[in-house]
């Protein structure tokens, strides 16, 4: 049997955690001849190349993202057993895991989770933001305990997984106080030959949005495409264009993007999924989570 040199182990998640061999020589008393080699002889013996280089910096490869976070999962408990030998331990939460679309409104995410935060006993939540394919490849080998998207699981994704409708929102437009005082008046013609922000190529609502626009023959000039929610109200509160954004959300994107509303489109929909491996929910903080999204957020997203 091939056994893992812990050792090894250490001196990579300590060159990981520090973002250099340096960094990490200094904290570990080691030169760094040494350090490197150590970290050489755990790639052989993985059969994976844990670091990249890209221009000075020394990044964590797709392998090394892998062993980097079971690493911080052994050397958590190593920390834990001193503890628990020194008498100062205190029952463990259990880690629940969750993949976010990279496209999905970051204060929904929130809304979302929160009540897992939040349940009795408590979770060691840890939260993974990336694109779907990257995580339902995560979903697919038990990295993830449950992915968030605006939309289900695609009947291609060759991952045997369930998708839960958890809620839905209808959408607002927003946009800074004087564009929002001319627009509001006349919503949605007002809209047409004006700036608008749209969501980028890989969001939900894009053509959901792009088909509401046509069916009020709307032609508003798209000043950016943007993929990331956050990024796109950004955008919008300096004053770039009207966007979208759940209604559900309505307080606070206006409070903290110092935009106000222009109307809602009732006919538009944002959806939220959970996606599982499971057919049925039986995950406790999944549990949670669908029933704070049915009873929390009722009369927005609806």
């Amino acid at each position: 049997m091939n056994w893992l040199n812990y050792h090894h182990l250490l001196y990579f998640y300590t060159v990981a955690k520090e973002g250099s061999v340096t960094a990490a020589a200094l904290k570990l008393h080691l030169s760094q001849p040494t350090l490197s080699g150590q970290v050489r002889q755990l790639e052989e013996s993985l059969g994976e190349k844990l670091f990249e280089r890209r221009g000075r910096n020394l990044v964590l490869s797709e392998a090394g993202q892998v062993v980097y976070r079971y690493a911080d999962e052994i050397f958590s408990l190593g920390k834990e057993l001193s503890e628990a030998v020194k008498g100062k331990h205190n029952q463990r939460s259990p880690r629940f895991v969750v993949g976010v679309a990279d496209v999905l409104p970051k204060l929904v995410v929130y809304h979302l989770l929160e009540p897992a935060m939040k349940m009795e006993g408590g979770i060691r939540l840890s939260v993974r933001e990336e694109s779907m394919e990257r995580l339902l490849a995560a979903l697919s080998a038990h990295e993830l305990d449950l992915v968030l998207s605006d939309s289900p699981l695609p009947p291609t994704a060759g991952v045997k997984a369930w998708s839960h409708l958890l809620t839905e929102s209808t959408v607002t437009f927003f946009a800074v106080p004087t564009l929002a005082a001319k627009l509001r008046p006349g919503f949605p013609q007002s809209l047409d030959r004006q700036p608008l922000l749209m969501p980028g190529e890989t969001a939900a609502m894009r053509r959901p949005l792009e088909r509401w626009l046509e069916q009020y023959n709307l032609r508003p000039e798209v000043t950016a495409e943007i993929e990331d929610s956050a990024l796109l109200k950004s955008f919008g509160g300096a004053g770039a264009g009207v966007f979208a954004a759940p209604t559900v959300m309505e307080a606070e994107v206006c409070r903290q993007y110092q935009v106000e509303v222009v109307g809602r489109a009732e006919e538009l929909k944002e959806r939220y999924y959970a996606i599982s491996v499971e057919r049925r929910i039986r995950h406790p903080a999944v549990a949670a989570i669908s029933a704070g999204a049915r009873e929390r957020m009722p009369e927005a997203m609806r």
